[in-house]
């Protein structure tokens, strides 16, 4: 059942030996997973299962402990500019991908593991990940796709039954911590880097051999200029999605860039609680905030331009790339501009004063402390006041009033409201809640949350204490106001 065209097709490391180095002309190499002390399932997404055709989860693999007949794992060798540097070498340093299988709906699927062990790209790392992070990219990558966020998946948590020593604020005092195996699953997780490392190492040929298999796997038909446009278009809705829903990546390094225009690797994410665009989540990122929310769409045409430049020397003229990344802008503009339509109830911004009354609106959600998905979510019926941590500003009736005015003949405008707005966001919050119960061995509160995500923008009255706005306990408290890179 399992396939390996990323293997087969794409230039290997000759050397087998796996310990930190540095690669040349390779795409990846070949290294099984290191097994762990006791595996034990945790968490599964049965969705995800049923949509691969997995009926039975089996943990000895899902840990790395055991690799099925067919499988290929390796490791795959990718660059990137990180915090706006040149990084050089980087690649997969605690991430294995077993192998690749068709999901029933006949496309092919990787899964990867992440917290493996060590790679030949794991420098000093020890390649392992700690339960807290791993589960926060476990339910995450879940809700993003149910939110219509284009995403790689979740389709298990395990843990190791060893614990991993990590210093989590990089403050001095690092400590043991239960470690924890996810099974990412996506069509591809090949990167920006993937393609950044081979041109900065003049390895020509290995270029064109992944672009031309990533065209051939994904893109059918593509020229590499056109391969490059499409990538600039779907990273534009990308952004977009994230956008709308106040989600905040926080290290949109060129490694963790999608060559498919998915969200991947969830690391110090977060979702905007109070409205600010300059929050980030990323405690590397508190001095700059290069990575904070309101940057993001300016990044993401910066890393654009890094792929750009890895490609030219395919596409042999500077024109074709300058209008992918024309393309992105205006394709980011007129979808932004879409989604705040659709967020406020609105067939369009394209009346007089529409673009007043939307800056003014993110002026005042910026001056008093107001909750982005709780507002939202609650202007369809008027009723805003439980999304403010404060009283709201007299600023606010008066927009509310012009709002009303505007919106009033609307048709369905609750419903298209609803439909954008989510009510349910996995907010870091609940996150930490979820790691505190299933350090405790209690996995209760993690699949609650996972159920409720399934269906982010229904009502679900039951379950009206998950929509709550960040409670005064959680306002700085460690992992639900800020995380570091660390895990």
């Amino acid at each position: 059942m399992f396939e390996d065209t990323f293997v087969s097709d794409l230039p290997a490391d000759p050397v087998l030996v796996n310990v930190p180095r540095q690669v040349a002309n390779a795409s990846y190499t070949r290294v099984e997973p290191t097994p762990v002390a006791a595996p034990r399932l945790l968490g599964w997404s049965r969705a995800l299962g049923r949509y691969l055709g997995i009926d039975k989860p089996e943990v000895e693999i899902l840990a790395g402990n055991r690799v099925a007949p067919g499988m290929k794992p390796y490791a795959a060798r990718y660059g990137g500019h990180q915090f706006g540097t040149w990084a050089g070498q980087l690649g997969d340093g605690r991430a294995i991908t077993l192998a690749e299988l068709v999901a029933t709906d006949g496309t092919r699927q990787e899964l990867q593991l992440k917290g493996a062990g060590r790679t030949p790209y794991s420098r000093t790392a020890d390649g392992r990940a700690v339960l807290r992070s791993s589960l926060r990219e476990f339910v995450c990558s879940e809700a993003m796709h149910f939110l219509g966020v284009p995403t790689t998946r979740a389709l298990s948590l395990a843990a190791t039954g060893e614990q991993v020593i990590r210093d989590m604020f990089y403050d001095g005092n690092p400590r043991p911590e239960p470690g924890a195996v996810v099974c990412r699953v996506a069509p591809s997780f090949v990167r920006f880097g993937n393609f950044q490392i081979h041109a900065a190492n003049g390895e020509l040929e290995s270029l064109k051999r992944l672009a031309d298999y990533v065209i051939r796997m994904h893109y059918p038909g593509f020229s590499h200029e056109k391969l490059f446009h499409e990538v600039c278009r779907r990273t534009a809705l990308l952004l977009v999605d994230w956008m709308r829903l106040g989600f905040v990546h926080g290290v949109m390094n060129t490694d963790n860039m999608s060559i498919l225009g998915l969200t991947i690797d969830y690391g110090p994410y977060g979702w905007l609680e109070g409205y600010d665009p300059q929050w980030t989540p990323n405690t590397t990122d508190a001095q700059t905030r290069r990575y904070c929310y309101g940057n993001q769409p300016h990044i993401a045409q910066w890393n654009l331009a890094r792929l750009a430049e890895a490609l030219l020397p395919l596409i042999g003229e500077k024109a074709p790339l300058e209008e992918g990344l024309t393309l992105y802008a205006e394709t980011f503009n007129s979808a932004w501009k879409s989604a705040l339509a659709q967020k406020l109830g609105l067939s369009a911004l394209d009346q007089p004063g529409d673009d007043e009354l939307v800056s003014d609106l993110f002026t005042l959600l910026y001056e008093v402390e107001t909750d982005f998905t709780l507002f939202f979510r609650t202007l369809a019926s008027m009723q805003v006041e439980t999304a403010f941590y404060a009283k709201a500003s007299t600023g606010m009736e008066d927009w509310l009033r012009r709002y009303a005015a505007r919106a009033k003949d609307e048709p369905r405008r609750v419903e298209r409201m609803n439909r954008a707005n989510p009510k349910y966001v996995f907010r870091n919050y609940l996150a930490q809640l979820s790691i505190d119960a299933l350090e405790r061995g209690d996995a209760s509160v993690m699949e609650r949350l996972m159920q409720v995500l399934e269906r982010p923008y229904d009502e679900q009255p039951e379950h009206q204490d998950l929509a709550a706005r960040r409670p005064d306990w959680a306002r700085d408290r460690a992992g639900c106001s800020a995380l570091s890179c660390s895990s």
